[in-house]
């Protein structure tokens, strides 16, 4: 049995309080949680500041947060389980008569959109639908998903054929989802709930919900310093695919050491499908199917929304971590702190 990666000492869990504390003062971030996992044990998990600055509540590390985009590497894994199961495969069209799902009343589809393919969608391959100032997701909250699909795929045209361009789609992810419900018979929550958490051991992430009101318990506050645009105004619940969940930090280090292809924790996908989730697409070499990807290799996705900010990694080092927030200020960088905090720790680099 390998030896268990040491804590960090007294003196090292000093230093990490000061660069996530500085980090705080800095962002005026209320709160602060992270997690981090080598080679498959735990090493360290804390929360600072308050999950709710009205009543005093601390922030600790079994607050949750708004993952924001982490929510798509679980998307990604969950369209792969199919694809293992044979249900899905990875170049099916998405559209048409042959296609994954039917959204459209039975409207011909154009040209480009038939040619979309499942691989495309979680590329960001698909020509179009970017996150920019037109990105469906956040347009006509009023309508559901089926709606809104029909509406984009009639009044947003696709800017590129699928597969030549790169463009980040929350719009993709939605419509992986609905590839999920259409395929199992089950809401997206469901099917990952038993596909994809429980066999990592998550037992607690939720769909987040709209309103202060909808607030889960344990869940933190967010906006609290007025720095971003009102976080309890959007249709987060129907964002559910592409960013969606609520989680602890320890819950995201958990899922991604059940899919780092290292030895230390099994493995809920199987190698050849690890493999070819991370393989950048030829459109853009940093980034796979639901991962930002390098070289080195490291895996990892950040998240953003109003009020929240989050980061999740799998290092060629054995290290999984994940640092979340509830305020989203321009410079504040999540990545950067983690890189500083982790060589606070030289031998969990080792």
């Amino acid at each position: 049995m390998a030896e268990a990666p040491p804590l960090p000492t007294n003196h090292e869990a000093a230093t990490i309080a000061d660069i996530v504390t500085q980090t705080m003062r800095a962002y005026h971030a209320p709160a602060l949680s992270l997690a981090i996992a080598s080679r498959g044990q735990w090493v360290y998990q804390q929360g600072f500041g308050l999950a709710d600055q009205r009543t005093g509540e601390l922030a600790t590390a079994a607050s949750r947060f708004r993952i924001a985009s982490l929510t798509k590497p679980i998307t990604a894994v969950a369209i792969f389980s199919l694809i293992e199961q044979g249900r899905l495969g990875l170049h099916d069209p998405v559209f048409g008569q042959r296609g994954l799902l039917a959204v459209d009343d039975g409207a011909r589809y154009p040209d480009l959109v038939s040619q979309i393919t499942l691989y495309h969608l979680l590329t960001h391959t698909g020509g179009g639908w970017a996150n920019d100032d037109a990105d469906p997701m956040f347009r006509h909250p009023e309508m559901n998903h089926q709606e809104l699909i029909a509406w984009a795929v009639r009044h947003q045209p696709l800017r590129h054929a699928p597969g030549t361009h790169y463009a980040y789609s929350n719009f993709g992810y939605c419509l992986l989802g609905r590839v999920i419900e259409n395929i199992t018979g089950q809401t997206y929550a469901e099917y990952v709930q038993h596909a994809v958490l429980e066999r990592c051991g998550i037992q607690d992430m939720t769909l987040a919900g709209n309103t202060l009101a909808q607030r889960a318990p344990g869940e933190v506050i967010y906006g609290q310093n007025g720095s971003d645009r009102e976080p309890y105004e959007m249709n987060l619940t129907r964002m559910d695919s592409h960013g969606g969940w609520i989680a602890t930090p320890s819950d995201m280090v958990r899922f991604a050491m059940h899919v780092d292809g290292f030895n230390a924790t099994p493995d809920i996908l199987s190698a050849d499908s690890i493999n070819a989730m991370t393989t950048p697409s030829p459109a853009n070499t940093g980034y796979a199917c639901g991962w930002c990807v390098n070289k080195v290799p490291n895996w990892w996705h950040r998240g953003s929304l109003p009020g929240s900010l989050t980061i999740m990694a799998r290092t060629a080092s054995g290290l999984c971590w994940a640092a979340f927030t509830n305020t989203r200020r321009d410079g504040l960088n999540l990545d950067a702190m983690m890189w500083k905090v982790v060589k606070a720790v030289p031998a969990w680099r080792a």
